[in-house]
């Protein structure tokens, strides 16, 4: 059934006849990969589309990890969503931040006005989360924004900069101890590149610390890391990890965490200045903002057309949505999936302007990919599997792909081009500090 345009007297002066003129309001929350693929579908669309994020840049999470270890500069992931939409006629960009939804007015609350809307996509994305102990944030960092992948890189390099200078050797030996909680792809990928940046880039760089003695430990709860893949790939993603130094240690849950390190379920204590959190992550508080049931990880559930129950104007996508695919699995919260969301939505709600049902969402699953560091990766696409050189290779054509703008993957493909030829990573500043 189609949505009639919501009748919101939201713009001074504006008459009942201008009301039935003019066109839907398709509104967006969110400037991550769904959110800017369901507005970029719709810029031939007759409605207005506005786009409302709290920061002003869309950003290439996947690649987070590498301005955290020094590899690339935050502008290299990064662009201004007003510049992706500058050129659509349609698109109106806010910078604002949601503080709740009015689905009985079919509007958005910020913190200075009511933007009403006729179709809402909600993208808010998702943070890290601590499991109830959020007083670990203080001494693990998580990794999700900008500000946090910069705030680890100052970290990581403080604390080889502080071993320099300390001539107390177990206080250094703290100080070169780095803990990585969480054996997913970020946990993995954080892992290798913080082995490789301290036995490959920077081991010359220092006189009175050995950086190639710099311990790295990758903790997981689970029984293997990478657990989205086959097993056969998460065993060699771990051998991968191993011969960089990596030290894997597998069904042991951290059980605190405070300035002196973790100790882990079974008693071992680690000593470290460093602890970096990638054990999972929680919704935004989109399922409180519409009122719809959610997961256990804050989601919201929703059906096959990608609707929270009683909300056929309301679509949640991406990392917000809780969405079982046409096999009966979870759809997983990776860009190629929140992208096929945020195209879907676009497409069902001209569907629904044109009194058409729309088929149910079926994601494609074109493969899961892992880096372990240089020449090292894992790769599944079903049939096909591939590990080391190869799958590092498909890797980084991948991300380089997914990349938005043809300058930033430019840029991008340059500086891998010239970290690989001189395994060095140029972006190794300390903005900030961060004392152990």
């Amino acid at each position: 059934m189609s949505v009639t345009p919501v009748q919101n007297a939201s713009v001074p002066g504006e008459t009942d006849t201008d009301q039935t003129k003019r066109r839907p309001r398709v509104v967006i929350l969110g400037g991550g990969f769904g959110g800017l693929n369901a507005a970029i579908a719709l810029r031939r669309a007759p409605v207005d589309v506005t786009v409302i994020d709290q920061r002003n840049y869309h950003l290439f999470q996947p690649l987070l990890y590498q301005v955290a270890t020094a590899g690339l500069s935050p502008a290299q992931i990064a662009m201004p969503i007003r510049r992706i939409l500058s050129r659509q006629s349609n698109a109106t960009v806010l910078m604002d931040k949601a503080e709740a939804v009015d689905t009985a007015a079919r509007c958005i609350v910020t913190g200075s006005r009511r933007i009403p809307y006729d179709y809402l996509v909600v993208a808010t994305g998702a943070r890290h989360t601590y499991f109830g102990n959020d007083a670990w944030a203080e001494h693990a960092l998580g990794l999700k924004t900008i500000t946090d992948a910069t705030a680890i890189r100052a970290r990581i390099l403080s604390a080889f900069e502080r071993a320099e200078v300390t001539d107390d050797p177990r206080l250094r030996q703290k100080l070169l101890t780095f803990v990585v909680v969480g054996g997913g792809p970020t946990g993995v990928e954080l892992a290798g590149a913080i082995a490789e940046l301290s036995r490959r880039t920077i081991v010359h760089d220092f006189r009175r610390i050995d950086s190639s003695s710099t311990q790295v430990v990758l903790v997981e709860a689970g029984e293997r890391i990478l657990p989205a893949m086959p097993p056969c790939l998460s065993s060699k993603a771990q051998r991968q990890l191993e011969r960089l130094g990596v030290e894997v240690v597998l069904g042991n849950a951290v059980a605190s965490c405070d300035d002196s390190g973790v100790r882990l379920a079974d008693g071992t204590e680690i000593g470290s200045a460093c602890i970096l959190w990638a054990a999972g992550v929680m919704a935004s508080r989109a399922a409180k903002w519409i009122g719809a049931p959610a997961d256990r990880a804050g989601r919201v559930i929703v059906d096959e057309r990608l609707n929270p129950p009683g909300h056929s104007e309301v679509f949640v996508i991406g990392d917000t949505a809780s969405v079982t695919g046409a096999d009966g699995r979870p759809v997983p919260g990776v860009a190629p999936a929140a992208k096929q969301m945020g195209r879907y939505a676009a497409r069902a709600i001209l569907d629904d302007m044109a009194g058409r049902q729309s088929a149910p969402f079926n994601y494609r699953d074109y493969g899961n990919l892992a880096t372990i560091g240089r020449k090292a990766a894992v790769a599944d696409f079903g049939k096909a599997r591939l590990s080391g050189y190869a799958a590092w290779l498909v890797w980084n054509f991948a991300h380089l792909w997914f990349l938005v703008g043809f300058r930033n993957r430019l840029v991008v493909f340059l500086d891998w081009s010239v970290a690989y030829a001189r395994n060095d990573r140029a972006a190794r500043l300390i903005t900030g500090h961060y004392g152990a």
